[in-house]
């Protein structure tokens, strides 16, 4: 669905944090996809929030990985990573991308998966961000979504 505002974009972001639920065997991976200014960060900053982070969240482009802790979630561990500037799957590996995907307690948002797509669990859940104009259409495993709850 499109959504037309920062406020939208937190609108929908909160409601996909209150919605998605832990995995059973696995960190729940979130691949977050779109061109540059789509609106991945906005995105993870409002599911940051409305998990109760208080921290400021930016995005890692720098540093690749921040990990913030939750308390009285689902989740234990929000973990934020970017992998814009990576060259190969590799360099995610040694952050020790392999041990937090085993973490059943972490939510993993992850920013440009395609970077790593080899390393990603089938059951990643996709969420892309397309531009247009001034509009974000945004879609969760195919599915179009919008920032007034339906």
């Amino acid at each position: 669905m499109k959504v037309r505002t920062v406020e939208e974009m937190r609108s929908l972001a909160a409601q996909f944090a209150r919605e998605v639920m832990p995995q059973d065997r696995h960190a729940t991976l979130v691949a977050l996809s779109g061109d540059l200014g789509a609106g991945k960060t906005t995105f993870a900053q409002a599911v940051a929030k409305a998990l109760g982070v208080e921290e400021d969240v930016t995005s890692p482009t720098f540093v690749i990985e921040k990990i913030y802790k939750l308390s009285g979630q689902k989740f234990d561990r929000l973990v934020h990573i970017d992998a814009y500037r990576l060259e190969s799957p590799h360099e995610i590996e040694v952050l020790g991308f392999k041990e937090l995907l085993r973490d059943p307690k972490n939510l993993i948002l992850l920013e440009w998966p395609e970077r790593v797509a080899g390393l990603l669990p089938e059951d990643a859940v996709k969420v892309r961000f397309d531009i247009t104009g001034e509009e974000r259409t945004i879609s969760i495993n195919g599915e179009e979504k919008d920032g007034t709850g339906s």
